[in-house]
């Protein structure tokens, strides 16, 4: 059977797919930070390195997004995550920070907003 675009096979075959997504898909290139945002994070690793709440980092470039880690320690779990994926660029915003148990604490559109996370702390007040 063909639809009215000549295409056989009817609704189903007539899949649309975005064309960055269906380049990345060809291409297989991985997921990376631009050097705007790398600089952004990476500033914020040396605020909390010298504040001495973070010591090592990763950083992970995979097939689906890219994933900076930040541990205490080097043998231990990532503390945080700062996560970007582009296929949740429309919908909830491309970055994230993660927490060590897998849940999401800021998410957002810009990255320095979602850095902003680290930036407000509980500070005790006296009476």
């Amino acid at each position: 059977m063909t639809d009215r675009s000549g295409w056989e096979g009817g609704d189903e075959s007539a899949i649309l797919i975005p064309l960055h997504a269906a380049r990345r898909e060809r291409l297989d290139i991985p997921v990376s930070f631009d050097r705007r945002e790398l600089d952004q994070i990476l500033r914020l690793y040396g605020r909390m390195v010298a504040a001495n709440e973070w010591r090592d980092y990763a950083i992970d470039h995979l097939h689906e997004r890219a994933v900076f880690s930040v541990y205490r320690r080097a043998l231990d779990v990532p503390l945080f995550q700062i996560v970007k994926d582009p296929r949740l660029a429309r919908k909830q915003g491309m970055f994230s920070v993660v927490a060590a148990t897998g849940a999401v604490l800021k998410r957002g559109h810009e990255l320095a907003r979602v850095l902003g996370f680290f930036d407000s702390k509980l500070r005790l007040v006296g009476a």
